[in-house]
């Protein structure tokens, strides 16, 4: 389990130290979870050595998610005020992901199932 943690983290860094030394738009931990896909395709990484790791912050991921639930009760005054805008927005893009994503399915040649 210690090796699938130093991994996991091991390429969320090298990512935040390519983004920072770089200077790249792209979050850090982002390059590094492509760094690691990667890694996992080529072979240089086995799948075994993160599955532990993987499953152990996948069951505590709830944890991850409090931070921004104090950020929402923080904002609520702005929130209540901006309602609208913020709807809008959370259905038009979560449909525009919905048909980008189709399109991405159609386009690589998906059989649907």
């Amino acid at each position: 389990m210690l090796q699938g943690l130093v991994l996991l983290f091991g390429f969320q860094f090298i990512g935040e130290f390519f983004a920072r030394w770089l200077d790249l738009p792209i979050p850090g931990n982002v390059i590094g979870m492509a760094m690691l896909l990667l890694a996992l395709a080529g072979g240089i990484v086995k799948e075994e050595s993160i599955t532990e790791a993987g499953d152990l912050l996948l069951k505590y991921m709830t944890l991850f998610f409090v931070p921004a639930g104090v950020g929402v009760m923080l904002y609520f005054d702005l929130i209540a005020r901006e309602w609208l805008p913020i709807i809008v927005g959370t259905v038009v893009s979560t449909f525009v992901v919905m048909a980008v994503t189709g399109w991405v399915e159609q386009l690589l040649g998906g059989d649907g199932d």
